[in-house]
């Protein structure tokens, strides 16, 4: 797929190695098969390290309505390819990203004010996803029909017979991304989307989307997607809502408040327009009583605490908001976390020794400020303000969106159901200590207190501690992770997200589900019942090429510099 009047490569003046400002670069929207410019000043995109200008983007005249309509139109050379040649386009575009990794690494760094680190969790995750459903989709031969399990025999004297099968739905796949990961949040939703059969109009959080513009840029001009299949949005949504059809599935990851808004849009309740929603998680990390200082466990334990409060400067939906210890342990448990927390070296990512970057923009430091101040009526400050900024690259503590990690401690539960501490997910590097009396049914309650979340972790090697805290916490939960003895010297971590499991949670999380292997893809078709005879429906279905589910899904690649360069997640504190 090639665009008329391409965009041309940002690479000069949005990616590379340094840190420095040329001159802003505009970011265009690709719809209807050509690059379209938004009219107006449109809205600036920053370096939130340094504060300046390094993009401006617009969608001011963009018709929503038409770009909807093309891409649903050129829907049908998508869903007439079989699933092996969509794979085909999913590994191409991998490949791409690869291809350009570095540049898209500086343009992480410089844009979302990422760490290297934190820049590949972003860009690898995104390589990773498109290369597993690539694979996957090609262990489903050329067929455009899945069935769906096993067939049943409804007639007693004749060859009455019902089977289940997936097709893709005819519309478009709309995906709103999130501001802290537009490489990953973009790929994949595009992944699933793809392998499905459905075209995908991609509409990034604007603080940030100079990265998924230049992600945009390879994938039209790169000759590998059919054409119509993909289109991108730079900027605000607009009326996009307004001409959502019965057939059109809105994905989206942000806040509880805009998923809210988007849940309850008039055409999409009129439609019955299918949406899945990931919002906020006040993710919980759990230390068993069996962990003692100095184990493997333990510091298993406390390593991944720190990171999860500290990549991506806290700004990851899977970051860790909560931290239960024996109340006999949470002394200790408090000085190893301050211990690790003070090693972070904040300052510009392209600055040396420099371990956490800023938050995304002047609002988002002010809410996670306003955030801090919420929980510290309810808890202690044990490490950390939030006001006072220290810099470790020797920078302006004025400049940039800097906010130092901030631990507190909360010795009453946190103030039970409904208190900010089980309520208010600070978007930022800030977590909440909390004791608990030892047992997991005490532990599991105060998980539960958060109303359902994407993530918790359960840090024990006693199967009968372990047993008891899944079967009481699983109903909060999309993914429950357990770090051990077994497995502390290559565990991912929770906030890294496997695309062979589900991602998603009940309650406050949003309710959705992405991911998950085939499942992910089917989130884009319509399972439909076939009753008939049976030797007739068997033709039928042979004619279509179908295809059964994988006999095992594929081996995810294995991460450059596993856990930091996992595939990740992410959402916005609302995406624009």
């Amino acid at each position: 797929m090639t665009g008329s009047g391409a965009a041309g490569g940002t690479s000069g003046g949005s990616g590379g190695g340094a840190g420095g400002v040329g001159e802003p670069i505009r970011i265009r929207s690709f719809v209807r098969g050509g690059w379209v410019d938004g009219q107006g000043a449109g809205e600036a995109l920053l370096n939130p390290a340094t504060e300046e200008v390094v993009a401006t983007a617009s969608t001011r005249g963009v018709d929503m309505g038409a770009a909807l309509a093309h891409a649903r139109a050129a829907g049908g050379k998508l869903r007439a390819q079989g699933f092996a040649a969509r794979a085909r386009t999913l590994k191409g575009l991998a490949a791409l990203l690869r291809e350009h990794r570095d540049e898209l690494l500086g343009i992480a760094m410089r844009n979302g004010g990422n760490t290297l680190a934190d820049a590949k969790f972003d860009v690898d995750g995104a390589i990773g996803a498109l290369f597993f459903y690539g694979t996957l989709g090609a262990t489903l031969g050329d067929g455009v029909v899945l069935t769906a399990g096993e067939g049943v025999v409804l007639g007693k004297k004749t060859p009455l017979w019902g089977q289940h099968v997936w097709t893709p739905l005819r519309g478009v796949a709309v995906l709103v991304n999130a501001y802290n990961f537009p490489a990953w949040g973009l790929a994949e939703k595009l992944a699933c989307a793809h392998l499905a059969g459905m075209p995908v109009l991609v509409k990034p959080a604007t603080l940030t989307a100079l990265l998924a513009y230049r992600i945009a840029e390879l994938f039209a001009a790169g000759g590998v997607l059919p054409d119509g299949s993909f289109s991108f949005l730079a900027g605000p949504a607009g009326d996009l809502l307004d001409h959502l059809e019965a057939q059109d599935v809105l994905a989206f990851t942000g806040s509880a408040a805009t998923g809210w808004r988007m849940r309850t849009h008039p055409r999409v309740l009129d439609k019955g327009v299918r949406i899945n929603v990931e919002a906020d998680s006040l993710n919980a990390a759990v230390l068993g009583p069996d962990a003692a200082p100095g184990s493997p466990t333990w510091e298993l334990f406390v390593r991944e605490v720190v990171q999860e409060m500290t990549q991506k400067s806290g700004q990851k939906c899977t970051a860790t908001r909560r931290i239960l210890v024996p109340q006999g342990r949470v002394g200790e448990a408090e000085s190893a976390l301050v211990a690790r927390l003070r090693e972070v070296r904040v300052g510009d990512p392209f600055a040396s020794g420099v371990t956490m970057g800023p938050v995304v923009s002047a609002p988002q430091r002010r809410s996670v400020r306003e955030g801090i101040a919420a929980l510290a009526r309810h808890a202690r400050l044990v490490l950390g303000s939030g006001e006072r900024v220290e810099r470790h690259d020797g920078g302006d503590p004025g400049v940039g969106f800097f906010v130092n990690p901030v631990l507190l401690r909360a010795d009453d539960g946190g103030g039970g159901a409904g208190g900010p501490v089980h309520s208010l997910e600070v978007f930022g590097p800030v977590a909440t200590l909390l004791p608990y009396g030892g047992t997991a049914t005490e532990a599991a309650a105060l998980v539960a207190l958060g109303d359902g979340s994407l993530v918790s972790s359960v840090y024990s090697d006693d199967p009968a501690f372990v047993r008891e805290a899944l079967l009481e916490a699983a109903s909060y939960n999309g993914r429950i992770t357990v770090g051990s003895a077994a497995t502390a010297a290559e565990s991912w971590g929770p906030g890294a997200v496997h695309p062979a499991l589900l991602h998603g949670g009940p309650g406050r999380a949003g309710g959705g589900e992405e991911l998950g292997g085939l499942p992910g893809a089917q989130r884009y078709m319509q399972r439909t019942a076939l009753q008939g005879a049976r030797p007739l429906l068997e033709e039928v279905l042979r004619g279509a090429g179908s295809a059964g589910p994988a006999a095992a899904p594929p081996t995810a690649p294995a991460a450059p510099t596993a856990p930091a360069a996992a595939p990740a997640e992410g959402r916005p504190e609302g995406a624009s």
